[in-house]
């Protein structure tokens, strides 16, 4: 289940939609009960999200996505294994600032679409544990990243 909150934007049913199919897909993908878990995300602009950064990672600065996640990698996968997820387990929080994810379309030449529906994946794969410092994890985040939006057929143009 997803909850879609805007904070100092205007709604979007065009963002909303490609939220839901990414989300879905990452559901899908990871065999995991989306009418259990609850995903919230919230959209907003770089003021809001810069003072999140500030505020939770000690970062002064605007930037394109936030996660949030509730479990530790190794937490979801017991939880998953075991099968005892309960009805509205929280699984996390995203926050993505839509005026960066427009900027980062323009420059990496790439539609709107493609650009959110990545930060929507990326922020997913936080909020299941993985993560990107090492290289070796990066490159277990990437491929997933990618496996999920290639199904969907959102590629970089």
């Amino acid at each position: 289940m997803y909850k879609i909150e805007y904070l100092d934007i205007e709604p979007n049913d065009a963002y909303e939609k490609t939220i839901s199919k990414v989300l879905d897909k990452c559901f899908e993908v990871e065999n995991l009960p989306k009418e259990k878990l609850l995903v919230g995300i919230t959209l907003t602009n770089p003021e809001n999200i810069r003072k999140l950064n500030q505020q939770y990672r000690h970062m002064d600065q605007p930037t394109d996505v936030l996660s949030f996640p509730m479990f530790e990698k190794e937490e979801i996968d017991q939880i998953i294994q075991q099968g005892s997820l309960a009805y509205n387990d929280i699984l996390g929080d995203m926050v993505i600032s839509i005026p960066q994810v427009q900027t980062q379309a323009i420059e990496y030449g790439h539609s709107f679409e493609r650009e959110l529906s990545y930060m929507v994946v990326h922020s997913f794969y936080h909020l299941m544990g993985y993560d990107h410092i090492k290289e070796e994890d990066k490159e277990k985040m990437r491929t997933k990243e990618e496996y999920v939006l290639n199904l969907l057929k959102i590629v970089r143009d």
